[in-house]
């Protein structure tokens, strides 16, 4: 036999074997930086059969959040004369942001990626509320007296809904502030997102509380500074997500994440370098 068959032959044996599960778990061993990398949370010590044979949903997530956050940064800026809420595309934030943040959240839970699934869910559950915030059909703004049908006119008058709205995206800031704690163990990019997403969430609160006071000019200065915000993260998002394309087709080249999983120790590694100090 040849050496091109033998080859031939290995890759066709291997290939069976992951189909019918008798692959050897240290032929399929993902390391633990390719794990961090692809589910963006440290891989533990039990055994990831179950990871190591469904696709990762992580990338379905990724997709999602920024298929809202581009273009919503870019209407928040006011560019090209859009008007500032995104009421053009609240269908993206229904079908995209929140459907496709749904379901990869649900595929990282099914895996036992606790960080990624909290995250990507809580997302989901962010872009379902703002685009339903949206919709005329839920009169989030007829109860404010604002006529329903004309939004965007009536968006820098409506104080109170502004001052209600503002403790929501408060909260968000809180969230995003664990995630950017807990993140510090995953990878460089993903502390960058959250360490960027709690200022943008504060100044965008921040000018829902000024539009709220009636001073429309701080508030959009403050908007402003969050959607420039949004859009860096944007950047970096598009970035992790090209990176974890690269890796879901073995790509030649790949992108560097900045693991951090292996760089900051686990409680468990804390405590038992803490034992082994007092057994000395």
């Amino acid at each position: 036999m040849t050496a091109s068959n033998t080859a031939a032959s290995t890759m066709f044996n291997q290939q069976d074997g992951l189909e019918r599960g008798t692959m050897s778990s240290a032929e399929t061993r993902i390391p633990p930086a390719t794990f961090e990398q692809m589910y963006f949370a440290p891989k533990p010590e039990l055994k990831r059969d179950l990871a190591e044979r469904l696709g990762n949903p992580t990338g379905i997530a990724v997709a999602g959040f920024l298929l809202c956050t581009t273009p919503l940064s870019m209407q928040l800026l006011g560019w090209h004369g859009s008007d500032q809420l995104g009421l053009a595309t609240v269908g993206a934030y229904f079908w995209i942001g929140g459907l496709l943040l749904l379901l990869g959240g649900i595929g990282d839970w099914i895996l036992g990626n606790t960080f990624p699934a909290t995250v990507f869910l809580t997302f989901s559950g962010f872009f379902f509320t703002f685009g339903a915030t949206l919709l005329p059909s839920y009169n989030t703004y007829g109860a404010y007296g604002a006529e329903a049908d004309n939004v965007a006119a009536n968006w820098t008058s409506m104080r109170q809904f502004h001052s209600t709205f503002a403790f929501f995206l408060v909260s968000m800031t809180l969230l995003c502030t664990v995630y950017f704690i807990a993140s510090i163990r995953t990878n460089v990019t993903f502390v960058l997102i959250f360490g960027f997403l709690t200022p943008t969430f504060s100044c965008l609160s921040a000018s829902y509380f000024a539009y709220g006071s009636g001073n429309v000019h701080t508030g959009d200065r403050l908007q402003y500074a969050g959607a420039g915000l949004l859009f860096v993260i944007s950047l970096i998002g598009w970035y992790e997500f090209l990176a974890l394309m690269l890796l879901s087709v073995d790509f030649p080249y790949q992108l560097p994440l900045g693991d951090l999983s292996t760089k900051v120790k686990s409680f468990q590694e804390v405590q038992k370098i803490k034992k082994e100090r007092k057994g000395e």
